[in-house]
């Protein structure tokens, strides 16, 4: 996974001459620009079901991004929706919604500080990115006023 300004760097151009260097590249089938400003080389045996939220970490690199409000809460089994092609993320970045090969990414802002935020998140080595609590992704959920109506109240609270 590349930025654009990433592979700037490494193939040591800019400009116009970068930007048709670039082209060729997607037109060929080596890179895929998968979002606004972000590559993927399309040979990679890395290309895998984490591939979205690789794509996720750097539309909003340099933010505090975490998976919450609708995809955390299935994976804790408090909903019963099953998110297949999107993924639902907070960020102290800029909200937005991107269309990607691999599925849509829906990214929510937080004004939350950092130290509020890095508490209520469980970091795994074997994730892209961290995941909300299963309470934390409750109170997002709630301060983002989406539907509350499919939580499941007794899987939210039971012990777990």
């Amino acid at each position: 996974m590349y930025r654009k300004r990433d592979l700037s760097l490494v193939f040591d151009e800019q400009g116009r001459t970068f930007d048709q260097t670039l082209a060729r590249l997607v037109k060929s089938g080596v890179m895929k620009r998968v979002a606004h400003g972000v590559y993927i080389f399309s040979l990679s045996s890395h290309i895998n079901g984490e591939t979205i939220k690789h794509i996720a970490r750097n539309l909003r690199r340099g933010e505090i991004t975490y998976e919450s409000l609708e995809s955390a809460l299935s994976q804790y089994g408090v909903i019963s929706q099953i998110l297949i092609d999107r993924i639902t993320l907070m960020t102290t970045g800029k909200s937005g919604e991107y269309q990607t090969p691999y599925g849509v990414i829906e990214f929510t802002h937080t004004k939350v500080n950092a130290g509020e935020i890095r508490a209520n998140l469980l970091d795994h080595e074997d994730r892209v990115l961290p995941i909300a609590s299963k309470h934390y992704a409750y109170v997002n959920l709630l301060s983002t006023g989406r539907n509350l109506e499919m939580v499941d109240k007794e899987e939210l609270y039971g012990e777990n």
